[in-house]
């Protein structure tokens, strides 16, 4: 007679990263590509696309909806909650905190000073409130992205591949991922110019590579690495902040060459194995 052995689902497959792209992919097109395509008729439904519409939040959030829903299918409840238990994981190496709460509002600074910019963002008309009203705001937005680009996708390609290429490629998709939101008139895209956009975006995800191993596989630091990027005390440094970013990046690479060229002490589990997860029936 056969037996009943239950076994822990600990982990996403490899092959979960096909349904991640089409569900980010077909999330974030799908919304932005009706207000493209069918302006009239997406407005005179939905209203007005904004940065603060309910379909911009859905459209940017896909890469982690994508992430929680593939979790959710392979692990369950108990896995869903071992993936969140990723948001503690905050213990890493001190100079990691230190860029991502010193060293990014400086390079904001930095290059708005070298464009003749303000070392901080102009206070609006509504006052300072409103802007630390925006900043959390801001927290729900972008960082939410991470339960995705980190939360699932980051681990699964450095089942395969060193850190500094999963980054890469992670960097790249984010950034294609985002060419539609050029198109679409009502929000901050409309007025950037895509190529120097797409090579911070690459540049972005490789500098939070070391960061995101150092700390085991870390929501938490991505997370608040995203939303010092998009911080709106922070001024507008644009192209310098770039610049900066991408001679950051190259030396960060330099000093961590032996761990972001090689798969050794990479973060590869999308559900923490000691928190478990959802049972599967085997023989």
């Amino acid at each position: 007679m056969a037996s009943i052995v239950i076994r822990p689902q600990s982990s996403l497959p490899s092959y979960a990263l096909l349904f991640f792209a089409l569900l980010t992919f077909g999330i974030t097109w799908s919304v932005i590509g009706g207000y493209i395509y069918f302006p009239d008729q997406a407005a005179a439904t939905f209203g007005e696309i904004s940065g603060s519409h309910p379909l911009y939040f859905l459209a940017t959030w896909a890469p982690g909806i994508a992430g929680i829903l593939l979790v959710l299918a392979f692990g369950g409840l108990r896995g869903l909650r071992a993936f969140f238990s990723r948001l503690f994981y905050w213990r890493c190496a001190p100079v990691w905190w230190a860029f991502i709460v010193i060293g990014i509002p400086v390079v904001f600074m930095a290059g708005s000073l070298i464009k003749g910019g303000p070392l901080l963002a102009p206070v609006p008309p509504e006052g300072v409130g409103a802007m630390v009203a925006l900043m959390f705001m801001m927290l729900f937005l972008g960082p939410m992205e991470e339960f995705g680009w980190r939360g699932v996708a980051q681990p699964l390609l450095q089942r395969h591949m060193a850190p500094f290429w999963a980054g890469a490629l992670i960097g790249t998709a984010w950034g294609v991922w985002h060419l539609p939101a050029f198109y679409l008139a009502g929000v901050v895209y409309e007025n950037w110019s895509f190529l120097p956009f797409f090579i911070g975006n690459v540049t972005l995800a490789i500098l939070v590579t070391p960061i995101f191993n150092s700390a085991r596989g870390s929501l938490l630091l991505p997370m608040l690495f995203h939303w010092q990027l998009i911080n709106p005390f922070w001024p507008d440094a644009q192209p310098w902040d770039t610049r900066i970013l991408v001679v950051v990046a190259l030396v960060v690479v330099w000093l961590n060459r032996k761990t972001m060229f090689s798969r050794d002490g990479a973060a590869t589990e999308v559900i923490p194995a000691a928190r478990g997860a959802a049972p599967q029936t085997a023989e």
